[in-house]
C-alpha cells in the first residue's frame, strides 16, 4: 500500500486513489494546503495497484527528444491570448476537429485550479494560459479511460509528473491518446494562492491599493450579488506590454448604489508580484518539485511545450515580441501532430532548446526559507508581507552587499 513517509515522494498526481478497487484511498490536505493519499489501512487488500502505478515509485529512464521547434500561432487572436506561442489551442482543435475530448486545467467556480475535460472549442479555451497552482486531477484519469475505450480521441494535458500517473494508471498504450505536458518550474499550494487572492479581494473591499497595483475603477453594466468585491477575471501571463514584460492582471467586480457593476482591475508585472515571486525563487512549491520524478522527458509525453526563453539569442529574426513556443517532439505520434498544426516554426537543436529551459531536464533548487514560510503562513494576517519578508536577504548578505559597494566606491 501507498505509505507517505517523505512529503517528497509523493507528487500529488491522485492516481493511487482513482486506481484503488475498492477505494480505500483518500486525499487530505496537509499544513501547507498540498495533498496526499490517506489509505484505510483496516480494509486495504494489499493488491499493490497503487504502487505500481505510482510515479515516484515507478519511473522511466530519461529520453531527449526526437526534434525541437520554435513555433507561432498563426491566429493572431489566439496568439495574444496564450500565454506563449499560442500551441495547445491549436492541439486541442486538432483533436476537437475528430470528435475527440481535450482535458487540461482551468479555473473552478472559487478560483481553485483543477483538471476538467472539454467537448468543444468555446469550453477548451478556459484550458488557454499559465496557472501556476497545483491542479487537482480529480478522477480525470478515470475518465479519461472511459473515453479512450469508447474510441473516442483524447488529448490530456498536464504537468510531466501528471502526465507519467496517467501513463501509469493507463497501465497501456492508447492508439487514440495524445498526451502532452509542459516544462514544469514547480507546482505552488492551492493554499498560499486562495489566501493571495482572499488578501486581494479584502484590500479591494477596504478601498486599499493592493500591493501597490494600479487602481482603475471602471463602470459596466451588470448586477454582482455581494457588497464586497468577487474576482471576475484571472491572467497570470496578459501580454498586452509584450511577451517579454507580461503581467499578472485580475479584475474584481461589485454591485454599485447606481445599479450597475463597480469593478476595478488590478496589474503587476509578473516579475514584481508577490505570489510570482516566491513561486520564482521556489519558496512555495510541492516538496516533490525539488526532486521531481519525471523531468527530461520520464513523463513519457507525445509533445512537451513551453515558452521558447532565450529564443532572441537563437532565433532573433523569429523573435516579434507578441510569444513563441517550444514544441518538443517526443513520439512518431507527436510528430505527425505536430505537422498538421497551423503554424510557422523553425527547427532547433536540443541544446538550443534547453539552453534557458533548464527545468526540463533538472528540478529547482530548495529555498532556505520555504520551511519557515509555511511555517508562518497561519500566523500572519498578510501572506504579502510574508512574502517580501521571506525573500528579504539576510542582515549576513545586506553587510556583505554595502562592504562589497562601499570597497568599489573607494577604489
Amino acid at each position: 500500500m501507498i505509505e507517505i513517509i517523505d512529503k517528497q515522494s509523493c507528487c500529488g498526481c491522485e492516481a493511487c486513489v482513482q486506481v484503488c478497487p475498492k477505494h480505500y484511498i483518500s486525499f487530505e490536505e496537509d499544513l501547507e494546503g498540498f495533498r496526499y493519499p490517506l489509505v484505510n489501512r483496516e480494509a486495504c487488500i494489499d493488491c499493490g495497484l497503487c504502487e505500481k502505478i505510482c510515479p515516484v515509485l515507478k519511473q522511466e529512464e530519461k529520453k531527449e527528444p526526437q526534434d525541437c521547434y520554435a513555433a507561432k500561432n498563426n491566429s493572431e487572436e489566439e496568439l495574444l491570448a496564450s500565454s506563449s506561442g499560442g500551441l495547445f489551442i491549436l492541439l486541442a482543435k486538432a483533436v476537437l476537429k475528430d470528435g475527440g475530448v481535450v482535458f487540461g486545467a482551468r479555473f473552478d467556480k472559487d478560483w481553485n485550479v483543477i483538471h476538467a475535460y472539454a467537448e468543444t472549442y468555446e469550453d477548451a479555451k478556459a484550458f488557454m494560459g499559465s496557472k501556476y497552482v497545483q491542479s487537482r486531477i480529480g478522477n480525470s484519469y478515470i475518465v479519461a479511460k472511459e473515453f479512450l475505450q469508447a474510441g473516442r480521441k483524447v488529448l490530456f494535458t498536464g504537468t510531466p509528473c501528471q502526465i507519467a500517473g496517467l501513463k501509469n494508471f493507463l497501465r497501456k498504450d492508447y492508439e487514440n491518446l495524445l498526451t502532452v505536458d509542459v516544462i514544469c518550474h514547480g507546482v505552488p499550494s492551492p493554499k498560499v494562492w486562495q489566501m493571495y487572492l482572499d488578501e486581494i479581494r479584502r484590500n479591494a473591499s477596504n478601498g486599499e491599493d493592493t500591493v501597490s497595483f494600479p487602481l482603475n475603477p471602471s463602470l459596466t453594466e451588470g448586477n454582482v450579488p455581494s457588497d464586497k468585491y468577487q474576482i471576475r477575471s484571472i491572467s497570470f501571463r496578459d501580454k498586452r506590454l509584450g511577451w517579454k514584460k507580461f503581467s499578472f492582471v485580475l479584475t474584481l467586480a461589485k454591485a454599485s448604489t447606481v445599479g450597475k457593476q463597480n469593478s476595478v482591475s488590478f496589474s503587476n508585472m509578473f516579475l514584481e508580484d508577490p505570489y510570482m515571486k516566491v513561486f520564482l525563487k521556489n519558496i512555495n512549491l510541492r516538496p516533490s518539485c525539488y526532486s521531481c520524478p519525471a523531468k527530461g522527458g520520464k513523463s513519457r509525453s507525445d509533445i512537451t511545450i513551453a515558452d521558447f526563453w532565450g529564443v532572441e539569442k537563437v532565433l532573433p529574426d523569429f523573435d516579434d515580441n507578441r510569444g513563441v513556443g517550444l514544441i518538443m517532439v517526443n513520439t512518431d505520434k507527436g510528430k505527425d501532430i505536430a505537422e498538421c498544426l497551423d503554424i510557422v516554426c523553425q527547427k532547433v537543436s536540443y541544446q538550443e532548446a534547453v539552453m534557458s529551459n533548464p527545468f526540463y531536464f533538472r528540478s529547482v533548487n530548495l529555498h532556505a526559507n520555504r520551511a519557515k514560510f509555511f511555517h508562518l503562513i497561519d500566523k500572519n494576517d498578510s501572506i504579502i508581507q510574508l512574502s517580501e519578508r521571506m525573500l528579504r536577504p539576510s542582515m549576513k548578505i545586506r553587510v556583505k552587499r554595502f562592504l562589497s559597494k562601499l570597497k568599489r566606491k573607494i577604489l
